[in-house]
């Protein structure tokens, strides 16, 4: 997701990227992007490049939601610090659906580093989690950030990259 800030309580939606894996394979068939209308973009945009013009064009939250929630139907939610991603859905999903929100299972890369990196004695510091220097750190190849649809992408592309040696096949593999 881009958002105006890390504050679901005070902070606004603007897009949502999503990119399904299946097993160990990034499937680019059911990926999809939308820009969310609602709101006015203000500094963020110097950081997630969306303009004013560009949310007002965007689909009604409900429609946004409705959207990913069909997507992660029966599926794990992956995000990078997944709690900005759920603190969201929630947001939304309350405001939705009467208070309602959904029971999202989570894997999260920034997490999966963070014990991997304390396994092998390295402490992380600073940036040293951020999407970026992950990808960086096991070559994969660098993307623009701040953009929901292609943080997904490295998103998925870090956890097929971390759990490589490991026996997951699955996110549900993970969360057992």
């Amino acid at each position: 997701m881009e958002t105006t800030g890390i504050k679901p309580a005070r902070d606004t939606m603007l897009s949502i990227g999503w990119v399904p894996l299946n097993g160990r394979s990034i499937d680019l068939s059911g990926a999809g992007y939308v820009v969310v209308a609602g709101g006015e973009v203000g500094e963020s945009a110097t950081i997630h490049g969306l303009t004013d013009d560009e949310i007002a064009l965007g689909i009604k939250p409900e429609e946004a939601m409705e959207q990913l929630l069909e997507a992660l139907h029966g599926r794990v939610l992956l995000a990078h610090f997944a709690a900005l991603e759920t603190g969201f859905v929630h947001k939304h999903c309350r405001q939705l659906y009467d208070g309602a929100v959904p029971d999202l299972t989570v894997v999260d890369t920034f997490s999966l580093e963070r014990r991997h990196m304390e396994r092998m004695a390295t402490y992380p510091r600073g940036e040293d989690l951020r999407l970026p220097r992950i990808r960086e750190r096991y070559q994969l190849p660098h993307y623009n950030s701040h953009n929901a649809l292609s943080d997904a992408l490295a998103c998925a592309e870090v956890y097929l990259a971390i759990t490589a040696a490991s026996r997951v096949h699955t996110l549900k593999d993970i969360r057992e």
